[in-house]
C-alpha cells in the first residue's frame, strides 16, 4: 500500500494505492486504488481492458463520461458506476470538477454488475441522497490505509455495502414512474408469499389488482429484481425447505402442499434451486 498525494500541472490528487492479499482476490471484493482529486485544468482520463470496476462521486463541478459508445454529462450530485474491462473516458469541462473514486474488482463482481444493469442500472445516475456513498466511501479509505491485520476481510464488507446501495438506489430515470404503483405491487407480492400452494396464473394476478398482464410482468421484475414465477418459485421453495427440516412429512406431501403440481416436477425444480434432492437436503440439515 503507498499514500501519496499528487500535486500535478492537471489535478491535485489524494491517492492510495492497496494491494490485496491472494486471498482477497481469489475470494473478496477487493479495492486497487482509491482517493479523491481537485482539477486544475480541463483534462480527459481514458482507459480500456483495465481488470477493474470504478464508482466514483462527482463533488463539484462539472464534466462527462463516455462509456458503452454513449455520452453522459455529469455534475455535483453525480455518480457513476463503469466496467473498466470496457473503453471509457471522463473529462472535466472548465468548471473544474472535485471527484471522489475508488476502483476495484472481486471474483463477484461480473454478475453483480450484470445485475446492476437487469434492475435498471445505468451508468451515470443522481442520487436522492448522497450521504450513504459518502460515508462508505470514506470508511474504504480509512479501512484501507490503516494497518488491521482483517483489513481485507472489513473491505470487502464496505464494498458489499457499497453494491447493496448501488443496486437499490441506481435506477433508470424512466423507471422512476413506477413509484406510484409501488402499493400495488407490494400487494401482488403479498398475495404470493400468502397463497403460494394455490395454483396462481398471471391472469388471475391481473383481474384481481386491475393490472394489464404485460405491464404487470415487466414493472414486477424491474421493481424486484426477478420475474413472478421465479419470485413465486423462491417462495415455494423456502417453505418446503421449512417443512423438510422441521416436519415428518413424505417429501411428496410437501411438494403438493407448497404448489408444486406434481411430485416429480417438485424434486426437479428442488434439485435444480438447492444443488441436491429433498431428500438429501432433509438428512443434511
Amino acid at each position: 500500500m503507498a499514500d501519496a498525494l499528487f500535486h500535478g500541472e492537471l489535478v491535485n490528487a489524494n491517492r492510495l494505492l492497496y494491494t490485496p492479499s491472494d486471498f482477497a482476490k481469489n475470494n473478496l471484493l477487493y479495492i486497487q486504488e482509491i482517493g479523491e482529486l481537485a482539477a486544475q485544468k480541463p483534462h480527459k482520463s481514458q482507459r480500456e481492458n483495465l481488470a477493474s470496476y470504478l464508482f466514483f462521486i462527482v463533488e463539484s463541478g462539472q464534466g462527462t463520461l463516455q462509456y458503452n459508445q454513449k455520452l453522459y454529462h455529469l455534475a455535483a450530485g453525480d455518480c457513476v458506476f463503469i466496467d473498466c474491462h470496457k473503453p471509457y473516458y471522463h473529462e472535466s469541462s472548465h468548471d473544474l470538477w472535485r471527484l471522489r473514486w475508488v476502483h476495484f474488482n472481486g471474483i463477484s463482481m461480473p454478475g453483480i454488475e450484470e445485475k446492476y444493469r437487469d434492475r435498471g442500472g445505468l451508468p451515470s445516475f443522481h442520487p436522492e441522497n448522497l450521504n450513504g456513498f459518502n460515508q462508505i466511501w470514506n470508511q474504504l479509505f480509512e479501512t484501507a490505509r490503516s494497518r488491521e491485520h482483517v483489513r481485507d476481510m472489513q473491505l470487502n464488507v464496505e464494498l458489499a455495502e457499497l453494491m447493496t446501495l448501488l443496486l437499490s438506489a441506481s435506477w433508470h430515470p424512466e423507471n422512476r414512474q413506477l413509484t406510484t404503483k409501488r402499493g400495488s405491487l407490494e400487494a401482488v407480492r403479498t398475495y404470493l408469499d400468502e397463497h403460494y400452494p394455490e395454483k396462481i396464473t398471471l391472469d388471475d394476478l391481473s383481474s384481481k389488482f386491475y393490472i394489464n398482464k404485460f405491464y404487470l410482468t415487466r414493472i414486477f421484475k424491474d421493481t424486484f429484481g426477478q420475474s413472478i414465477n421465479q419470485y413465486l418459485q423462491e417462495v415455494r421453495i423456502t417453505h418446503a425447505k421449512q417443512l423438510l427440516r422441521f416436519t415428518k412429512k413424505p417429501i411428496e406431501t410437501i411438494g403438493l402442499e407448497c404448489g408444486f403440481k406434481t411430485a416429480e416436477y417438485f424434486a426437479r425444480v428442488f434439485k435444480r434451486t438447492e444443488g441436491i434432492s429433498g431428500r438429501k437436503y432433509r438428512s443434511l440439515w
